[in-house]
């Protein structure tokens, strides 16, 4: 491995350990084994390392959220494929950790920087197409289909977003996946009973 991989895998464990603002370029290179000039040479500066680490590590948290939703069973009731999802999301709390708390860091820091909102973006779209045809079956015509994976993966999206917080800030009172299931029993039952 060279300097410029040794210099993400050092930035992406200082984004863990102590977020955007409070990483300097001498953490990054503490933690890499590498030079300060290094930094300069493969990315420009400190801020466009951290960038760059922030991307890969967006991309390696919705590969790994990804394989995770390909594990729940397609041929399970409606009910089981939910109570399996959001089991599976929380799980990743623990077994990914450090992507997960790195992804939550980067979601503030992506209002300033394009290159990370651009790529926070692209994974966001696919998370909520995955998770809308995931639970619903969509339309075939393609403008009512993009509608509804739009609004209702918007609302699963909000959902992942906002159980993901509330793990990094709160564990121990953060809603488990069958916590997360049962609300949206509630919700289902509640909707009908109105």
């Amino acid at each position: 491995m060279g300097h410029r991989e040794d210099l993400l895998d050092g930035a992406a464990d200082c984004l863990y350990t102590k977020g955007f603002g409070r990483t300097t370029a001498r953490d990054v290179v503490a933690v890499s084994g590498t030079n300060l000039a290094s930094i300069g040479y493969h990315f420009g500066s400190k801020d466009a390392l951290l960038t760059e680490a922030a991307v890969r590590s967006a991309g390696e948290w919705a590969g790994v959220l990804d394989a995770a939703l390909g594990r729940v069973d397609p041929t399970a009731t409606p009910d089981e494929r939910v109570q399996q999802t959001w089991r599976s999301v929380v799980d990743l709390f623990h077994s990914e950790h450090k992507l997960w708390i790195s992804y939550v860091e980067s979601l503030a820091e992506a209002a300033r920087s394009p290159r990370l909102h651009d790529a926070l973006v692209g994974a966001q779209r696919d998370t909520r197409e995955e998770l809308a045809s995931m639970f619903h079956a969509l339309p075939d015509d393609p403008r009512e289909a993009d509608h509804r994976s739009r609004v209702l993966g918007g609302f699963y999206q909000a959902l992942l977003t906002g159980l993901m917080v509330q793990w990094v800030v709160d564990p121990d009172t953060a809603p488990t996946g069958d916590d997360v299931a049962e609300a949206l029993r509630m919700l289902v039952g509640s909707a009908e009973l109105a």
